[in-house]
């Protein structure tokens, strides 16, 4: 037997209010992404006027070609692309190794206040730019791909997240029977604490990628050629410095390139790597959120 339950006014008065503001804060994020993409195809002189609301006026990929075609900005991707890749490795790696004993009950690692302290502490105190950069250049890691992963490799706040993760969503008795079982403690970080927390781990990482993707100063101060820029550092060069010579463009295509297109075109190619990896990642921040609610 079915029973059919009336809505209360207060309930239906919610879910408008609740559809319409999520539809808004999505327009906002949507909007000015399709614009910057209607800007990248479009000619110069409609994008100089401010002519190019949400569809492309006077369609060109220009801006594209030359973009796509230029070494520098491929060699500046595949930079990027080498860093995100190590550089989310090696972080997950460290993180996941330092987040499991951390998570154990002070009296199953005695000390372990001490190391919690010590990774907070980062986080409220850094050492400075200076002895940052005298460090990485005594260390002799300049223009290297190390410069812009292993001074960043450890994220405090990340791993506070992994730890209390560890900590309220793996249940315990599992750990429990595995020692009884005779499991060492690297059989129950293998197959016990990782599979239960892939959710926790996809969304760290989505956190690190876009970290490395997006970070451009590191970049600027540790690379001295721009062979070794990532793809965010060139981006900065061309876009903030309006240093176009790294482009290699001429005089007769540069008169057909408008500022406005050829920075739209190289900020939606910079952001689509992202895009094209969150809905990969998305489902399992809701699986995240389930799992993180359960107790024992």
């Amino acid at each position: 037997m079915y029973h059919h339950y009336q809505k209360s006014l207060s309930y239906k008065i919610f879910t408008i209010f609740n559809y319409t503001f999520l539809t808004v804060a999505a327009l906002l994020c949507i909007l000015p992404l399709i614009h910057i993409l209607a800007v990248s195809f479009s000619g110069s002189a409609a994008a100089t006027a401010n002519l190019v609301g949400l569809w492309p006026v006077d369609f060109t990929l220009d801006a594209y070609e030359k973009t796509i075609g230029n070494e520098n900005f491929l060699r500046s991707l595949w930079n990027s692309f080498l860093r995100v890749v190590l550089g989310t490795a090696i972080s997950m790696a460290v993180m996941l190794c330092a987040a499991y004993p951390l998570s154990k009950s002070d009296k199953a690692f005695r000390g372990r206040k001490i190391y919690m302290w010590f990774f907070v502490f980062t986080m409220l105190f850094h050492g400075g730019l200076v002895p940052t950069y005298m460090v990485v250049t005594k260390l002799g890691l300049t223009d290297t791909i190390w410069a812009l992963i292993l001074p960043s490799a450890v994220s405090s706040f990340n791993l506070i997240l992994l730890v209390n993760f560890f900590r309220t969503s793996v249940p315990k008795s599992l750990e429990e029977a595995a020692l009884m079982d005779g499991a060492n403690h690297f059989t129950i970080f293998w197959k016990i604490y990782l599979p239960i927390s892939v959710p926790a781990i996809a969304t760290i990482s989505l956190f690190t990628m876009v970290f490395h993707w997006n970070s451009w100063f590191d970049g600027m101060i540790y690379m001295s050629d721009v062979k070794h820029y990532p793809l965010s550092t060139f981006l900065q060069t061309i876009i903030v410095q309006q240093d176009f010579t790294k482009m290699s463009v001429d005089a007769e295509t540069l008169q057909n390139l408008s500022e406005r297109t050829v920075k739209a075109a190289q900020i939606f190619i910079a952001a689509l790597p992202m895009l094209i990896v969150y809905p990969f990642v998305q489902k399992f921040f809701v699986k995240g959120i389930v799992l993180g609610a359960e107790k024992e």
